[in-house]
């Protein structure tokens, strides 16, 4: 008997993906957890499993394949012996490739099966009971995103410990600076790719389709200048104690292979200065806010064609060396969509740093459901007066931050950069 293969959803809020890479080809034995394809979803390119065994009868997507929605088949297994039926077989044509300017369907993604009730039998791949296993995860509690519900590698990768027992209230999974969404308009509203393309039909110009990231960016950044209440708090610190103290840090770190950024230090300062300003530590969650008790750091990180922002978990209780060492491999990573989905998600708080362009100051766009992001620019040496009024040259760096008002007030979010200059002028309180 034939059995689907369905294009999974390889994050909570995946709707469509991209057929990159097939691993088998017809006539292929597979068995469970047997790695059978790469599926470039709208953050990263991710390994899909087999939850069933049989062979490959018919790849019904090609390999390049974009737009494929979740759930839709894209290949066929059969028995042993059985041949491949296509005209008995019900399964849809493969979706073509989204055109350039096609407006991408709004339905939400289909839900995932519901958690199995206690004693009933709970269908899972090999891979994904061996990771559940090490991660300490009851399979019981976690939803199945694979076909027919079973649980594959995606669902406990992204699943916590705390999924065992069921909260009393869900929380919203928070998303990153660029998650998925469930709408990415190709275009500006009340305008069309057609109608455009009409006002330069006199002039040379290349047609760019959008891939998945750049329509969620497009769209999420859109909705948060929209919906959310943005307000700015613009502040100087002088950095040249802190630049100081890094050289001397370096130097003494030479022989381990460690070299301290600013960003760094930016990671460790925002951290301490959420834990001394918990009421800033929180995301907007619709009706309500989610106050965080760690301090889970998002940093954007520029790749071709879009961003990431990978979020480093209790920073406040790691060294600096630690946090220098994972933002370096999250941030490789990151370049080359490599990144799991419970890398790039969560956190309260981001980080977008443009100093290393030269960038004096900027405004930064809100990451939902965020509660704020800070804004940092170049450090550069000005003219300024010190304690016993005398006119020196001191290097300044620049921070706004960006704040959701339905989540921080102003006097708040002024206590919070309070917290964080205190600490980035006296940086060897770090490391206490």
């Amino acid at each position: 008997m034939a059995t689907q293969i369905l294009m999974p959803a390889l994050s909570p809020t995946m709707e469509e993906g991209t057929l990159d890479k097939w691993l088998v080809k017809e006539g292929d034995t597979v068995k469970s957890g047997q790695i059978l394809a790469e599926i470039e979803t709208d953050k990263a390119t991710m390994e899909f499993e087999a939850v069933d065994e049989g062979v490959v009868g018919k790849l019904l997507v090609a390999e390049g394949t974009a737009g494929v929605k979740v759930n839709t088949p894209i290949a066929v297994l059969v028995e042993e012996g059985e041949s491949y039926d296509a005209s008995a077989s019900a399964a849809p044509a493969a979706p073509a490739a989204a055109p350039a300017a096609a407006t991408v369907a709004t339905a939400p993604a289909p839900a995932a099966a519901a958690p199995a009730p206690a004693g009933t039998r709970v269908f899972a791949s090999p891979l994904a009971r061996r990771i559940a296993k090490e991660k300490g995860l009851d399979l019981a509690a976690i939803r199945g995103s694979g076909p027919h519900g079973r649980i594959v590698r995606a669902d406990v990768e992204v699943a916590k410990p705390a999924t065992a027992a069921p909260a009393p209230v869900a929380a919203p999974a928070p998303a990153a600076a660029a998650p998925a969404v469930t709408a990415a308009p190709a275009l500006a509203q009340g305008a069309n790719a057609e109608t455009v393309k009409k006002m330069y039909a006199d002039r040379t110009y290349t047609e760019v389709p959008l891939d998945g990231m750049r329509r969620t960016i497009a769209a999420r950044l859109t909705e948060a200048k929209q919906t959310i209440p943005h307000f700015y708090l613009r502040r100087e610190v002088q950095i040249d104690t802190l630049l100081a103290f890094r050289e001397e840090l370096n130097h003494a770190l030479q022989g381990r292979g460690i070299k301290l950024s600013v960003n760094d230090f930016l990671i460790k300062a925002s951290a301490l200065a959420l834990q001394q300003v918990p009421d800033c530590n929180a995301v907007w969650a619709g009706d309500r806010i989610l106050k965080l008790a760690p301090s889970d750091v998002a940093v954007a990180v520029a790749i071709e064609g879009g961003l990431f922002t990978p979020v480093l978990r209790d920073a406040d209780k790691k060294s600096l060396s630690t946090l220098s060492a994972e933002m370096k491999d999250l941030a490789a990573r990151a370049k080359t969509r490599k990144l799991a989905p419970h890398e790039y998600q969560g956190g309260s708080f981001a980080i977008s740093n443009l100093g290393m362009f030269g960038i004096d100051n900027f405004d930064a766009v809100i990451n939902p459901p965020h509660g704020s992001i800070l804004a940092v620019g170049a450090g550069v040496k000005k003219p300024v007066v010190n304690a016993a009024g005398e006119i020196v040259v001191a290097t300044v760096l620049s921070m706004t931050l960006s704040v959701d008002h339905r989540v921080i007030d102003g006097a708040l979010g002024a206590q919070f950069l309070k917290a964080l200059i205190e600490a980035l002028e006296n940086p060897v309180a770090m490391l206490a």
